[in-house]
């Protein structure tokens, strides 16, 4: 069974980030998958939970609100092992291009009273969010992002090396 192009990035060596992780061809439609890289993996604690279930909300409301990006939008929602988000957007363009969409993006928390849609009516876990640890960790992102747009680790996937036997199974180092 081939692994899955999201488990060959070596996550010993990624850092928080955004990065492209796929192009999809839907539809007739270009779709690229950003992976959005909030927390060092493997190196710091995930992140909490209530606090990833808050910026869930808080960061979809305001992509699927900003005028210039709406129409593009697909999808926001957590990774599994709770150290960043996935984008989908319409479209192809460099992870480099959309670094001042989510600083904003993260930035828009610090100002935010509530949670958007926490209402039973409107979520499957309505009582698990955590505005104040959502805005410290939006604001630890977006000053990241700020500090380290220039440099190619922010946007550039570390590789896993494969290896590959003489009957061509391949392997991975990590």
């Amino acid at each position: 069974m081939d692994l899955i192009p999201s488990f060959s990035v070596d996550h010993t060596k990624i850092v928080p980030g955004i990065f492209t992780s796929r192009e999809d061809l839907v539809g007739g439609e270009i779709v690229t998958t950003y992976d959005v890289r909030v927390t060092h993996p493997n190196i710091e604690p995930a992140i909490d939970v209530a606090a990833m279930h808050s910026l869930e909300h808080l960061i979809a409301t305001y992509l699927r609100n900003n005028d210039e990006w709406k129409d593009y939008v697909i999808y926001w929602g957590p990774m599994g092992c709770l150290t960043g988000f996935y984008l989908i957007l319409k479209g192809r363009r460099p992870s480099k291009d959309i670094c001042d969409l989510l600083i904003a993006a993260f930035d828009s928390v610090k100002d935010a009273e509530e949670v958007p849609g926490t209402a039973p009516e409107n979520c499957g876990n309505c009582l698990m969010h955590n505005l104040p640890f959502a805005k410290y960790y939006a604001a630890r992102f977006a000053d990241y992002l700020k500090e380290n747009k220039d440099k190619p680790e922010t946007f550039e996937y570390p590789k896993s090396e494969r290896l590959v036997t003489e009957d061509g199974r391949q392997f991975f180092d990590s």
